[in-house]
Parts: structure tokens; sequence; C-alpha cells
């Protein structure tokens, strides 16, 4: 299967090695990289499938469109190699079956919305007010969409479970609704049914949007009720957004709307950290909280007053330390609201 998602052509014929050599995580010189990168590109063992972390960074930084990250956890798969110990793999990837249980629909009117919550049911709240006028939410474990295996490198999971997650979507959501459309709250769920599906082959019978695409559209469409906020705000990225970075500049678009200034700083957009949940989740404890010292002290001299999030585990994970700083960690519909006045 790597041998597949990956033009290894393409990656023969590569000068820069961004994808090894812009890692935060690990550090070659230009000769060592080449030694490592030829051993991916021939799907070989290479130690870079033990020291990757699954931030997602390299997908990013290839500048040639392919698929350096994919490549690695199905390598990482093929080779043995656990970024996570095993029993905490087994446990997590056993922990979230689908049930057979697909919830009712929450909310929404007669020609409703419908979004996806993801496995996030208990922020089904923050969905309210005039943003989200006749949006109708469901959220459950046999809608969860199971990409968070690409961290314990098990896309075998993924590649199992998410084509039967996009039936039920399917089945239970939007055909009877005759919708088209679905919003994705989480970032890993649009990554999944657009980017992931895609390179996997895998057909998706709706059209996914981004939670930050649908929140521009209806500020856009609410601008004129908006009262600028006039703060200054870091946007921590998450790992999935690496896997989708042409959504970054809704962020950028949003916070133009509400007046929101996103502060210049070291560790965002291509250079984001990660939010320290995988570390955590690899045991690698003093390199989470050396992340997290990192980004929340960025933030931090460099203006921000509030972090926004596009990740709730994100938003949860970095939430202590924030509040300890003084900074407010926020969602970026409740920041929309306050700028309603709701």
């Amino acid at each position: 299967m790597s041998n597949q998602i990956l033009n290894t052509a393409i990656c023969g014929q590569c000068e820069t090695l961004d994808c090894i050599m812009k890692c935060q995580y690990m550090d070659f010189t230009i000769d060592e990289a080449k030694v490592e990168h030829e051993k991916l590109r021939r799907g070989e063992n290479s130690s870079i499938l033990k020291g990757c972390v699954t931030c997602c960074g390299c997908e990013e930084y290839c500048p040639h469109g392919n698929h350096p990250f994919y490549h690695i956890v199905e390598l990482q798969e093929k080779f043995g190699v656990h970024p996570v110990p095993i029993p905490v793999e087994d446990a997590m990837v056993e922990i979230i079956i689908p049930t057979g249980d697909a919830p009712a629909l929450t909310g929404g009117g007669e020609n409703k919305t419908i979004m996806n919550m993801c496995n996030f049911p208990m922020l089904a709240g923050t969905i309210r007010g005039s943003l989200f006028e006749n949006v109708a939410t469901f959220a459950s474990m046999d809608t969860f969409c199971n990409l968070m295996y690409v961290h314990f490198a098990r896309n075998s999971a993924s590649r199992e479970r998410i084509p039967k997650v996009i039936d039920t979507i399917m089945e239970n959501y939007l055909k009877d609704h005759n919708s088209k459309e679905l919003i994705c709250y989480h970032d890993e769920c649009y990554t999944a049914y657009t980017k992931w599906s895609e390179i996997f082959n895998i057909d998706v019978p709706f059209k996914p949007v981004h939670f930050f695409e649908f929140i521009h559209r209806r500020m856009t469409e609410l601008k004129n009720n908006v009262k600028p906020l006039n703060i200054k705000a870091a946007f921590q990225r998450s790992c999935a957004s690496r896997l989708t970075p042409e959504t970054d500049h809704f962020i950028d678009d949003i916070f133009e709307i509400i007046g929101v200034e996103r502060v210049k700083r070291e560790y965002d957009r291509d250079n984001a950290l990660c939010c320290g949940a995988a570390l955590e989740m690899q045991q690698r404890f003093d390199l989470m909280e050396g992340n997290q010292e990192k980004n929340i002290q960025d933030m931090k001299i460099n203006g921000a007053t509030h972090c926004v999030f596009s990740c709730p585990l994100c938003f949860f994970t970095l939430m202590p330390g924030l509040m300890k700083a003084g900074i407010i960690p926020v969602l970026i519909s409740d920041l929309c609201l306050q700028a309603l006045g709701e």
C-alpha cells in the first residue's frame, strides 16, 4: 500500500528533502537525510520511522504535493514501529468501536444544515445563536472519523473503519434529508473525507465543508451585525490542519471580519508545534512539556490575549497552561458570537 500512495519518482528527483530537513523533532545533516530519504523511497526501514512523532508536518513541508506522512505511517505499521506503547495503542483502537447506534439529529428546522460533531457531544452546546441558525448536529462513536489512528501507526484501522463511517453518515443523516453537504466540526473529519479518502481511493458521496469555511460563510452574511472585538489572538493549529493547509486562510478571513489580529509568532503556520496530546500518548513527557512551554511563551511574548483552536483536543490539552499564563483559550465560534453581541 505505501508504495501506491507515494510517487517515488518525484521523491527521487527532490533536491531539498524538506520533508526531513524541516522536521521539528529530528535533526539530520543533508547527507544523513539523503540516506534516510532513499530508504523511505524504497519502502525500507529507516531511523525516521522510530523518530517520527506523527505531527503530520512533513505532509505540509513537501514542495511537490507528494504524501510522505502517509507513506511513513504505512511503513511504521509494516515494520512494527509503535510510536505509542503497544498496550495504549491496542486500548485506543478497541475503545472507540462503532456500536451500530446512530443517534437522532439535534436541532435544525425543515431545511436544516447538517453538522458532524465527530465524537465531541460535550461541545454541542457551543452550536447556538444566529451563527448556527437552522443547524442540526450529531455526534457519536459511530460517526467518529477514526483518522486518529495515523498517530498510532495503525492506518489499517482507519482504512477499515472510515468507509463504514461514511456509509453511516450517508444513510442516517444525509440521505433522508436530501442533503449533499456535511459541515465537519473537527479538522480530522474534514481531512478524513477529503485528502485521506482521495489518497486511499475511498468514495465520499457528499461534500465535506470545513467548520471554518462554514463560519466564514455565515459571518460574511452577518457582517453588518458585527462589532469588532479589537483583540490580539494566537491560533493553535492542529496536526490534522497540516494535512489540509489550504483551509488555514479561513481563520485569517474570519479574524478580519470580527476585528481580531492574528499575532505573528514563531510557532505558527507551517512552523506550528503540536499541542502535546499526541506526545503525551507516546509518553514523551519531556517533549510534550517543552512543546507546551515554548508554544505558550511564544503566544505571550507576542501579545496574544486569547488563543483560538481548530481542534477540541488541542483546546482541552493547552487550556490549563494557557490560563496559568493569563491567556484565554477560546473556540472560534464563541469569539464570533461575542462579536455578534450574543
